[in-house]
């Protein structure tokens, strides 16, 4: 009891010299405010592409591969909130607000007819090389919170990296395919047969790298492939 209450103290005496800020704008959070204030959370740049079955997201990959549905919870404007925020979980380890903003999509999602048969969520895995140097997979986190409000189980031995490539952000929509057409596997498939899965990523541009993705477990097996990420290009 003593050591609970010790710790309580010291939580409380951090907080008081070093507050919790909001990480869209910088403002003290309150006690009740998580990550991002309520402010920015009301004014977030939302798509509600979760409502449109043939929402542009959907419709970029028409005729590249089969997806029985696509969204993404925020448009991703450069200099923008949400380039901080993504910047934040990506970048500066801050795996709390993937899990968080994960966790209030997942909630939109859950009452979403287009995601309520999906069965279990994959996240876009990284090479082991990467995940050493970073620490965390920043999809796993989005993956956690989603699996969370969802109530849907999230997996992370079934959809493997298996080589490492170079960073997307500079490169073409081409040289993006090339890069990462043969870097995925599939792993135990079986528990993949005949479900609806849902491929989630921090962000999506030219959609290359969840293509390739999907393009290996729809050779794997028998499945319906969804995708979801936390921002898209606008």
């Amino acid at each position: 009891m003593m050591k609970i209450k010790i710790k309580e103290l010291l939580t409380n005496l951090i907080a008081i010299f070093y507050p919790a800020t909001c990480i869209a704008c910088g403002r003290v959070l309150l006690q009740s405010e998580k990550h991002i204030c309520l402010r920015c959370m009301a004014h977030l740049p939302e798509t509600n592409y979760h409502l449109d079955k043939e929402n542009p997201l959907r419709l970029l990959f028409l005729g590249r591969v089969p997806v029985e549905n696509a969204a993404s919870f925020l448009f991703f404007r450069k200099g923008e909130q949400v380039q901080h925020i993504l910047h934040e979980l990506k970048y500066n380890g801050n795996q709390g607000i993937g899990d968080f903003l994960g966790e209030c999509y997942g909630r939109k999602l859950a009452t979403a007819p287009a995601f309520e048969t999906v069965d279990m969520i994959l996240p876009i895995p990284l090479h082991k090389k990467k995940l050493k140097l970073r620490g965390y997979n920043q999809s796993e986190c989005i993956a956690k919170g989603l699996s969370r409000s969802m109530g849907i189980p999230y997996r992370t031995d079934i959809l493997l990296r298996t080589e490492y490539t170079d960073t997307q952000t500079k490169k073409s929509r081409f040289s993006r395919w090339e890069n990462v057409k043969e870097v995925f596997a599939v792993e135990n498939e079986d528990d993949i047969k005949g479900k609806h899965v849902l491929v989630c990523d921090d962000v999506l541009t030219t959609g290359a790298t969840t293509e390739a993705a999907i393009e290996k477990l729809l050779q794997a097996a028998d499945v319906k492939v969804s995708v979801v990420t936390l921002a898209c290009a606008n």
